[in-house]
Parts: structure tokens; C-alpha cells; sequence
């Protein structure tokens, strides 16, 4: 029997929305060579949410933002992501000073069998991996905890969460791999500030606004004075001042329902076979509805654009192996409860 093929809950999702962008990620293992802002910044959250759950060390948390963003005193981009990611912990730390859940683990990996629900029998060609942010523990029943930032948190966001194919997959494998049964699923929201540091003006745009003002003016006059650029103490203070208020960190509890595993146990194995018949007949199809779902192209969008032009690749992409999101190391070695 040949080596069954790792796959992922990402590799899943991408080919049940577009198969062509599952093809170029996951077979032709192509990916950007810049990183979407969003993905990153999140990936960011997460090492930093994994820090203070295990430690509840803010020192150490701050400084691996300082080290995240070497650049931030001549980078505008860098900086804008430091002062954000700084204020957000700041004001989580301040939020939950102490927590109503024991950690079990976090950033813990897993894989298991993908099983045919009709007869039982594990796929011959799969099987399923994935990391969890986090298992913890109330009063003796387990959650997996979910770590989420959002650029905005109202109720159609919240109301979606239930739609959440990874989570239910996760809280089943967990419950195969460690024989931890979980009763739901806490999502940890956390909002990113829309806040941007006051830039100022230079004396000729001064200059330009003052003459605009004098021109409106009944007197001739005005008491306009030159905007002087927000200093990084002031922003920061502001920011901090903003993750004070309510509504920024957000945590949701969903409960989890058997039925749901029978449900998605059956999309996953039907998935197996579309992928199989697809590889088979070398046949990856785009979802052009999938093109703009985020409100920005696609990683891929590009690529599919000029019909997979070499030129395309050889500037914008580069090769990654799948499913890098397994191989990344803790730097805290095996997992301990930090309560």
C-alpha cells in the first residue's frame, strides 16, 4: 500500500471552495512570496495568546513583538503592526487577569484516520492532521479554545460560528486522538483597533490649509495651527485607552453536537473522493465566486489570470512544502497547564 497522504483541515476548505487554488497550494505547492497582512498579524496573535497562556508573562510577550517587528523604526508597516499588536496584549492581559479555565494544552498537534462512514473502514490514500490553539477544562468538561482577531465583531459574525467546519472537525480528531471528550467550543475573540497614528502635516501642507482657511475666513483671520505628528507614546496611549473599552475581546461559547461529527465525517470522506477523482483525471476547476471572497483577490488570483504563466511564478511565487502550519516548533517545548 502506497504512503498515505497528510492533509489538513486548510487543504480541505481550499479545495471545497476552489479546486484549482487547492491544486496550485497543495500539488504544485506554490505560494506568495509576500504574506497577506491578515494571515500574518494573525499568526502573530496566535504565538502571542500561546506565550501568555502558558506563562501569563507579559514582559515575554512584549518582547517577542519588539523582536517580531526589527524593523519598526524605519518601517511604517512594521510599526503600525508593533503599536497595534502591543495595545491588543496590553489589554488582554488587563481584561483576563485571571481565567475560569485550567490549560490542558495548547498549540497541540494531532492525526488520525479518515474513516468511510458507510462501511468504517479507514482510507487507504488519507489521513488528517491539524493543531488545535488550545484544550482547556471547567468544572471537569473539556473545550477547545479558538483564538480569533476580527476587524469587526457584531452579530453576523457571531452568528456564523456555528458554521465552523474546523472546529468540529478538531473536537472530533481530539476526541479520537486523546480520548478527550469535548463539550464545546470557546472562542476567544479579539478585535484589531481601526485606530491610525495622526501622521501630521509638513509646513507647505500647513501652509496650503492656512491660505484655504484664510480664504473662508469673514475676518481675514484664523487660528489655525500646523498638525504636529502623534508621538509613538501618545498612539500607543490612545490605543491602550481604546482596548479599555468594552466589546474589544469577545469570548463565545458554542456547544458541540454528536450529530455534527456524523455530518462532517460524511463531507470529509465525500471530499477524499472528489480530490481522488480530480487527481486521477488531473481535472482542478476554479470557483471564479471564490476570486474576491474576502473582499480582496485571491492568493492565487494572479496565477489563474495569466493561465499559470511561468513569468508569473518565477516573480510572485515561490515553492513551500504543504501544510507548513504542523512543522512549526514550540519554542516552550512539551506542553504544561499553566494553572
Amino acid at each position: 500500500m502506497s504512503e498515505l497522504v497528510v492533509t489538513t483541515y486548510s487543504m480541505w476548505n481550499l479545495f471545497r471552495n476552489c479546486r484549482k487554488a487547492c491544486e496550485w497550494r497543495y500539488i504544485k505547492e506554490l505560494v506568495p512570496i509576500q504574506r497577506d497582512h491578515n494571515l500574518s498579524f494573525g499568526s502573530l496573535a496566535h504565538e502571542c495568546l500561546e506565550k501568555w497562556h502558558r506563562r501569563r508573562d507579559l514582559v515575554e510577550v512584549l518582547d517577542h513583538i519588539d523582536k517580531s517587528f526589527p524593523n519598526r523604526h524605519s518601517d511604517d508597516g512594521q510599526k503600525a503592526d508593533w503599536h497595534l499588536a502591543t495595545a491588543m496584549m496590553n489589554g488582554y492581559a488587563s481584561t483576563y487577569p485571571v481565567e475560569d479555565f485550567d490549560v490542558v494544552f495548547l498549540e497541540k498537534t494531532f492525526d488520525g484516520k479518515i474513516t468511510n462512514p458507510a462501511t468504517s473502514a479507514p482510507s487507504r490514500s488519507f489521513v488528517l492532521a491539524g493543531k488545535v490553539d488550545g484544550i482547556v477544562c471547567i468544572d471537569g468538561r473539556f473545550y477547545l479554545l479558538e483564538h480569533k482577531t476580527a476587524s469587526q465583531l457584531d452579530g453576523d459574525y457571531l452568528e456564523k460560528l456555528w458554521t465552523d467546519f474546523q472546529v468540529t472537525l478538531y473536537a472530533h480528531y481530539v476526541e479520537q486522538v486523546f480520548g478527550i471528550k469535548i463539550a464545546g467550543i470557546i472562542y476567544n475573540v479579539l478585535v484589531k483597533a481601526r485606530l491610525q497614528q495622526g501622521k501630521g502635516e509638513t509646513e507647505a501642507e500647513f501652509e496650503a490649509r492656512r491660505t484655504e482657511l484664510l480664504a473662508k475666513s469673514k475676518t481675514g483671520k484664523t487660528t489655525a495651527t500646523r498638525k504636529i505628528p502623534e508621538t509613538d507614546a501618545d498612539f500607543q496611549a490612545r490605543l491602550i485607552a481604546k482596548y479599555a473599552e468594552s466589546g474589544m475581546f469577545h469570548r463565545e461559547m458554542l456547544y458541540v453536537s454528536r450529530d455534527q461529527f456524523e455530518t462532517l465525517q460524511a463531507d470529509l470522506w465525500e471530499l477524499t473522493q472528489q480530490f481522488l477523482d480530480s487527481r486521477r483525471r488531473s481535472v482542478f476547476y476554479q470557483n471564479t465566486s471564490y476570486c474576491f471572497f474576502y473582499h480582496r483577490p485571491c492568493a492565487y488570483f494572479a496565477l489563474c489570470r495569466s493561465g499559470g504563466s511561468p513569468n508569473v511564478i518565477e516573480n510572485f511565487y515561490e515553492h513551500k512544502p504543504a501544510h507548513e502550519e504542523l512543522r512549526e516548533e514550540s519554542d516552550a517545548g512539551e506542553e504544561q497547564p499553566v494553572f
